[in-house]
């Protein structure tokens, strides 16, 4: 099946300097879509072509967003398609877990599709047109050690993503949400103290109370774009506030 929906489309992307964020820019920018691809320091792109304008954007900074939003409105053209992506890891015990990293993941993780999300649905509610994915985790909805700070900002941030499909899809706006699990990008790698720990990934760990991958291997960062660009194709357009794990079934639910 071919996705359809893109060509011509103008698609708002953060956290696009690599990983997940990066795959979706190269799928939407081949599928025809023009993008903005948005980080904290505006994020290199190769082969992007005049499809691929990458922009420096801080989505804890609300004002920042706002004016993101306004310029490529008043620029490119109407925003069609917003995908967040962009989010930090917390592995601090709850014990050790400062109030500065609590409120820093929370601004990132949470904050940062608050304000996004808000500034493009101001946009696209007028016309009445419009999808949304963002991407938060398969730890929104299962505890895990040692993650307290992530897991409760990226449950925050489904609910908050749901009530948004919510209200909006009255207006002909989807809103949806990809969950996934590990991923074989810097966050994860990052948390790996030796050459075992991929390994130790997809087996689980019983002392962590931590489930193994059932499909027996890492999702690569494309697995989760495909997701991401299923939800805003027109082949979804009658999902909405949908939220798809993409995790190997490590979570064992869908």
């Amino acid at each position: 099946m071919q996705l359809t929906g893109f060509d011509g489309k103008i698609a708002l992307v953060t956290g696009a300097a690599g990983g997940i964020g990066a795959a979706v820019v190269r799928l939407l920018q081949v599928s025809g879509a023009t993008v903005i691809a948005t980080d904290r320091e505006a994020p290199v792109i190769e082969d992007g072509g005049t499809r691929v304008r990458a922009r420096a954007l801080d989505v804890t900074d609300a004002a920042a967003v706002d004016a993101c939003v306004a310029q490529v409105e008043a620029d490119i053209g109407p925003i069609d398609l917003a995908i967040n992506v962009a989010g930090i890891l917390s592995t601090a015990s709850v014990l050790d877990l400062t109030a500065e990293e609590w409120r820093h993941t929370f601004a990132v993780n949470t904050d940062g599709v608050f304000h996004v999300s808000q500034a493009v649905a101001r946009v696209m509610a007028p016309r009445c047109r419009g999808a949304m994915v963002t991407v938060s985790s398969n730890a929104a909805g299962i505890p895990r050690q040692n993650m307290a700070a992530y897991a409760a900002s990226k449950a925050a941030t489904t609910m908050f993503a749901r009530c948004l499909g919510l209200e909006l899809a009255p207006l002909g706006i989807r809103c949806n949400i990809v969950a996934p699990g590990s991923t074989r990008t810097p966050m994860q790698t990052g948390m790996w103290t030796d050459a075992g720990g991929e390994a130790r990934t997809i087996k689980g760990t019983l002392e962590t109370f931590k489930s193994g991958i059932p499909l027996g291997k890492l999702a690569e960062p494309e697995d989760i774009a495909h997701a991401v660009m299923f939800l805003l194709s027109d082949q979804a357009g009658h999902i909405a506030m949908g939220d798809l794990y993409v995790d190997g079934g490590a979570t064992l639910r869908a």
